[in-house]
């Protein structure tokens, strides 16, 4: 379904990320906890696209299975690192003929193992280079819907850990939405009040598109290290610190509180009419269920 029909029906969305797996054992997993997941009836769900497209085919595949054997609406991402114009339009021309009808686009991270001196960047610099492109693959009607592909691009609650300058962040967010961006998903936070600044700047600069929150339930220490390695800058308010502190390690304890913080977030953002929350699954599906238990609704459908 197009991101704007999905707007148009719901209020508020919600949505769960996932990221393609390596290994068949994994994938069977995966899909152990989709079919969890499935009751929850998710307005649509993403696909994470590895540094350089390292993992191009993997999300294709995942995509693909996700919309034949579930009914799921699933959006992949698609980054611009290392790729030419040929390859995004090869791929834009599969997940076309496949029936998908969202993208989401990032510039993305450089490979770790990327030679020291070589460009990453090839016909895409950044995020609204690539947006301009699918726009324009949309004008040549090279898609079946006439309407093309529904666009989504990132926000940084935060701030972007690659832009300090905070004007021009927002200046740089506004170019993509002018370019043709339908939607935006956020970068993980974990205060409500950086995303409500965030948002509140983004109607400043006349940005007039759909803000979904991007939220990632804090289930063990080690995953909290890892949050602050991925999202550089991540900022962990002093009551959550201390209440992560409070379980003294405790693997039950420490999940227990990350659990109820990204619920009280989701709350709470549900009554300051946010656009939507798309959840950080990381592949597993028992903390989205507890919120989703919490919270108190049956399905997506029940968010208001």
């Amino acid at each position: 379904m197009h991101i704007r029909d999905i707007f148009a029906r719901q209020p508020a969305t919600f949505s769960f990320e996932f990221f393609p797996p390596k290994s068949e054992v994994s994938a069977q997993e995966l899909f152990r906890n989709i079919a969890e997941l499935q009751p929850l009836r998710p307005t649509f769900v993403s696909v994470t696209y590895g540094a350089g497209g390292s993992t191009r085919d993997l999300t294709n595949d995942l995509v693909v299975r996700i919309k034949s054997e579930t009914a799921l609406d699933a959006i992949p991402h698609l980054t611009c690192v290392g790729h030419s114009e040929a390859e995004i339009r090869q791929i834009l021309e599969r997940y076309a003929q496949a029936g998908i009808t969202n993208i989401m686009t990032l510039r993305g991270d450089t490979p770790r193992d990327h030679p020291a001196g070589d460009s990453p960047w090839r016909d895409f610099r950044h995020a609204g280079d690539l947006v301009r492109f699918i726009r324009r693959f949309n004008e040549s009607g090279a898609h079946g819907d006439k309407r093309g592909f529904g666009i989504g691009v990132a926000g940084f609650p935060e701030g972007h850990p690659e832009t300090p300058n905070r004007l021009l962040e927002m200046e740089r967010l506004k170019a993509k939405v002018d370019e043709g961006a339908d939607f935006i998903i956020t970068q993980l936070f974990f205060d409500n009040r950086d995303f409500y600044d965030f948002r509140d700047r983004c109607e400043l600069a006349g940005i007039r598109i759909p803000i979904i929150a991007g939220i990632m339930p804090i289930t063990s220490i080690q995953g909290m290290r890892r949050m602050a390695d991925l999202a550089l800058g991540a900022r962990f308010p002093a009551p959550l610190i201390r209440a992560i502190n409070r379980t003294a390690g405790d693997e039950e304890a420490v999940k227990r509180v990350g659990v109820h913080w990204a619920t009280e977030q989701c709350r709470d953002l549900l009554d300051h009419r946010v656009g939507g929350i798309h959840l950080y699954t990381l592949n597993r599906s028992t903390a989205t269920r507890e919120i989703f238990a919490t919270l108190g609704v049956k399905d997506s459908s029940g968010l208001v």
